[in-house]
């Protein structure tokens, strides 16, 4: 797998040395294009996070106050005589404060992305979309209304199942959140500022966008942390089914010792019980049993967090990765890039977090 940016930046090598800048540009909110080189800018950082309702921010550093304005921000890079400007984001400045220290002034800036425009205008009291009409399409035109940023369509043909009426303190950004998971979609994105509508995948689903290495040529950097959390996982699933005056029942348990979360590794039984399975028809004590094997393999499944940082390379928010580094036990892992914090600085070095999955039972 070659660890290239896609499209017009194939001919930069990520793993190999070059010289990098950043530049600075207000964007003109009608046209969505570069409108002024900003010089007066210092440094910045840009977080992206997932679990962030306008999926991140940042904070942006000058010698001079600047008014509430949209600021995209560019890696400029020279490498073997190509030179490209490869853009960061873009960000709506906004809270200055400012310090002075005898001979410079700073003004640091908060910024925000162009969600940030959906967050701040509540619906319509009443507001409702009827049964029948098309989510994406719909939710495309409400985004298109209520904020300058440009939307990408994507087509669906996911309809309501009855009318949607929008909860008394949503907001538009809130609502379309909503409205977009019932076609098992998600907002993003773009490092243009652009607003995407990304279908929602498992990490399974995905396939890597790009590899970490821990050879000598690898933009990872050496220090790795790892979390997850193995309380309360049941090692005992009991399954309790009754139907009229007839009760099956079944129990599974986890035995083997290789396991960490098995009675023998955890020197007691943690039971999970489940009265009313989700079986159809009449079910047999085979399906019984077979439904409560597979909840103690699905309970047994436990989410890993991992954070590393690298030199910047074209890995996006929600893409997925693999892990190869075997200095700190993982190969061959499937990760999805839940967060990200770009220093544009010396370096770009980015801190990045990722999840993945790993069955602890069979």
């Amino acid at each position: 797998m070659s660890n290239k940016l896609p499209s017009q930046y194939t001919e930069i090598d990520w793993t190999k040395s070059m010289q990098q800048a950043f530049e600075y540009y207000e964007v003109d909110p009608t046209t969505w294009k570069d409108k002024k080189l900003l010089t007066t800018i210092k440094s910045s950082n840009i977080t992206r996070d997932i679990e962030s309702i306008t999926l991140g921010s940042a904070t942006i550093d000058t010698i001079d106050m600047l008014g509430e304005t949209y600021i995209k921000i560019y890696l400029s890079i020279s490498q073997n005589g190509l030179k490209e400007k490869v853009p960061l984001g873009v960000f709506l400045i906004q809270t200055p404060s400012s310090s002075f220290d005898g001979r410079v002034r700073t003004v640091s800036m908060d910024a925000y992305t162009p969600l940030l425009e959906l967050k701040e205008k509540p619906t319509p009291l009443g507001y409702s979309l009827l049964k029948g009409e098309n989510i994406m399409q719909r939710a495309y035109a409400i985004v298109r209304e209520n904020c300058r940023a440009p939307v990408v369509e994507t087509t669906s043909d996911k309809v309501l199942q009855s009318d949607y009426v929008a909860n008394v303190d949503d907001t538009w950004l809130k609502f379309i959140i909503d409205l977009i998971h019932l076609a098992k979609y998600e907002l993003y994105l773009s490092e243009n500022g652009q607003i995407l509508f990304s279908p929602n995948q498992s990490i399974e689903e995905l396939q890597p966008v790009w590899t970490y290495n821990d050879d000598n040529s690898s933009i990872l950097y050496p220090e790795v942390s790892l979390k997850h959390d193995i309380y309360g996982i049941p090692n005992v699933v009991e399954v309790v089914c009754t139907i009229g005056t007839n009760t099956l029942y079944s129990r599974v348990t986890n035995n083997d010792p290789a396991s960490p979360t098995s009675i023998q590794a955890r020197g007691r039984e943690i039971i999970y019980r489940e009265t009313e399975p989700a079986l159809p028809g009449y079910p047999t004590q085979e399906m019984v049993d077979e439904y409560a094997e597979n909840l103690l393999k699905s309970l047994n499944s436990v989410e890993y967090e991992i954070t590393y940082s690298h030199g910047y390379c074209p890995v996006r928010l929600g893409d997925c990765v693999r892990l190869n580094y075997l200095k700190a036990g993982l190969q061959d892992i499937k990760a999805k890039v839940i967060r990200q914090t770009i220093k544009c600085d010396v370096g770009c070095e980015v801190s990045e977090t990722a999840i993945f999955t790993k069955n602890l039972w069979k």
